[in-house]
């Protein structure tokens, strides 16, 4: 979500951008839609956002419709009565500055600015009953929460943290005396003699929370903690405690081997998060590299890189929903570790790239890990992985969410930042001379996307030291140059490579080398009235008759566009890809057009008309460009190939 206040500039860059995971644009012409609090309890459940009314949003952009200064001010008085109205909605999250008006011309704009509840806050809900009412944000729009989802927020929001939940008919003999034996020896090696070493089991697991007092109930008994870090399998799995625990390492260093080692409840061993992780650390580290190094005359084995490791498996263990499905994975592979745990982030994903907040699922088994040299409380974990790793020179981690199940994975990949191979593989698919002529920024995109399979703007900005909407246009603009292909989703948007390796003749090299900015051709230079359709613009009133721009092409006489242009700008969105095809032709048939040109004829936004129609068009040869060896121009203007061989207009 925006730190800065919302302006009309970060609206119509939104606009443009087409890609932020926090913006919500509503038409408002019949009053506050109803799917405005449907996003708002989504928003507030999830990433935080920011909704704009008086605007709609469909597949060729953004159009402001606007309110009148009469609409703007009734819905401020409908929208502070209903956010302060527990029937309406569980919470109001907005301050008096994150409602606010703009003006657009003769128009206004509605802006809402939702911030992320905290965990102690959610869920954020409608009506007064949660179940049903509870909505969160995917990659594919907002979604309704089922019931064991909504229970989980719940759980999660209490005081008393999940793992401290005393667990009834449970008593030491459901724990493992070698696993409790085990774990007394690493808390002797890591903090000496500790004055709770002395205590016997019942005493030390007081001290570390695996037992618990109650003190207004006078309930006492073993934690879900205590269990799940010491427990027998059996007592675990019990439907009263974590049925759904299920921790498993997977091994996959030869990949003609489903795995080459596998380490998961198999009733070999006593399957408990301690004796799991005194399983599986001795197999990750061992994936690491350690040089020889002294320290004070002794060897010192641990590198900033296994540091990092370690604390990102023990936060997988901690930072667990041990009661969600999915269960923990821990996978080696020869070039990169994935740490994958059920739940979801109890911060913001922005809070968690800052690191300083400590804000942990299961508290009691953070404890317990901390007591053995496993961990840290304040706050400095995510810093101390991400520096670990990249003091190796390896590409930065990469923290990945999804719901439904809930998960968070974590990506450590053992590559650096575009490693020598990967130039090899993008000069095959693209050929030396395009590749040696790409920008810095340009060339860490596709390299990114030929190491991890894809890429997106959040990505980009762990790597690029970019602003969101920059990194945006140069996405933008290797899809229009045929480099990369995009799923087109308005938020999320991922990047891959396209079946068919690009044409190098799109891309000359020609942009200074660090400057992606001037990626972005056409669009970087895309008016709000080009980038937006504003309210009562129409490209049919007489005195919009089109003209060409000088150097456009080889005539200068006024325009009149064909009868199906206009037919598919009358028609809006609802019209036939084959339509809207023959239409392009149609209009660049004997002389030469620029996207912005063309845009502005169809009704359409310039860099969805491009993606989805022009450069298909282009590869399959039916578009020729003015200037095929430059294709980034800004200038860059196209004419319809005449497969009778009819003459052209001059370039």
């Amino acid at each position: 979500m925006p730190a800065a206040a919302v302006t009309l500039e970060s609206i119509l860059a939104a606009a443009q951008a087409g890609e932020g995971v926090d913006w919500e644009f509503k038409s408002a012409r019949g009053g506050v839609p109803g799917s405005l609090w449907e996003t708002y309890s989504a928003m507030a459940n999830t990433e935080g956002g920011v909704i704009v009314l008086g605007a709609s949003e469909d597949e060729s952009g953004v159009q402001l419709d606007g309110l009148s200064p009469d609409q703007a001010e009734r819905y401020r008085r409908d929208l502070w009565a209903a956010l302060n109205n527990r029937g309406k909605v569980s919470l109001n999250l907005l301050r008096n500055e994150d409602l606010s008006v703009l003006t657009f011309g003769a128009a206004r704009l509605m802006v809402l600015r939702v911030r992320r509840a905290t965990r102690s806050e959610r869920p954020v809900y409608l009506s007064s009953q949660p179940f049903g009412n509870t909505w969160r944000r995917d990659h594919e729009g907002d979604f309704r929460c089922n019931d064991p989802e909504v229970r989980r927020m719940f759980a999660d929001a209490q005081e008393t943290r999940p793992d401290h939940r005393i667990l009834e008919g449970f008593t030491l003999a459901d724990l493992d005396p070698a696993s409790l034996s085990q774990y007394r020896q690493r808390f002797r090696a890591a903090k000496g003699d500790h004055p709770w070493l002395a205590f016997e089991n019942r005493e030390l697991l007081e001290k570390l929370q695996g037992w618990r007092r109650d003190r207004s109930s006078g309930q006492e008994g073993l934690t879900l903690a205590g269990i799940v870090m010491f427990g027998r399998t059996e007592a675990i799995r019990d439907p009263a405690a974590a049925p759904e625990f299920f921790p498993d390492y997977r091994e996959k260093l030869d990949p003609a081997l489903r795995w080459t080692n596998r380490i998961y409840p198999d009733g070999t061993w006593e399957a408990n998060l301690f004796q799991f992780y005194q399983r599986v650390w001795p197999h990750l580290a061992a994936g690491l590299p350690t040089p020889f190094r002294l320290e004070a005359g002794m060897r010192k084995d641990e590198t900033p890189a296994h540091e990092a490791l370690r604390e990102a498996f023990v936060n997988a263990l901690v930072h667990a929903d041990h009661t969600a499905p999915g269960g923990l994975v821990i996978e080696r592979h020869p070039d990169r570790f994935v740490l994958s745990n059920p739940g979801t982030l109890l911060v913001s994903l922005e809070q968690f790239r800052r690191g300083g907040v400590s804000e942990c699922r299961n508290t009691a088994l953070q404890q317990m890990f901390l007591m053995i040299g496993g961990g840290e409380r304040a706050g400095s974990g995510v810093d101390r992985i991400r520096t670990g790793w990249l003091s190796r020179h390896w590409r930065p981690p990469l923290l990945r969410t999804q719901a439904r199940p809930d998960r968070v994975e974590l990506l450590l990949p053992m590559v650096s930042l575009i490693p020598e191979g990967t130039i090899g593989a993008l000069e095959q698919r693209f050929g030396k001379a395009t590749v040696g002529g790409l920008p810095a920024d340009a060339l860490q995109a596709l390299a990114t996307v030929e190491i991890e399979g894809s890429v997106t703007n959040t990505r980009l900005q762990e790597l690029l030291d970019r602003h969101p909407s920059d990194i945006t246009r140069l996405l933008q603009s290797l899809c229009n140059n045929g480099f990369l292909i995009s799923d087109n989703r308005r938020r999320w948007t991922t990047y891959r490579f396209g079946d068919k390796p690009a044409d190098p003749s799109l891309f000359d090299g020609s942009v200074p080398a660090g400057d992606s900015s001037h990626l972005a051709g056409d669009s970087k230079h895309l008016s709000a009235a080009d980038s937006i359709r504003l309210p009562g613009d129409s490209i049919h009133k007489a005195e919009d008759s089109i003209h060409l721009e000088p150097g456009a092409s080889g005539k200068d006489a006024p325009f009149d566009p064909p009868a199906i242009v206009s037919e598919v700008a009358r028609a809006g969105k609802v019209t036939k890809r084959e339509v809207m095809e023959q239409a392009i032709l149609e209009a660049c048939r004997g002389r030469y057009w620029t996207v912005n040109q063309l845009a502005k004829m169809l009704d359409r936004h310039p860099v969805g008309l491009r993606s989805r129609y022009i450069s298909p068009l282009v590869a399959a040869g039916k578009l020729r460009l003015r200037f095929p060896r430059a294709g980034n121009r800004p200038d860059q203007a196209y004419t319809t190939v005449d497969p009778g061989g009819a003459s052209e207009p001059p370039p």
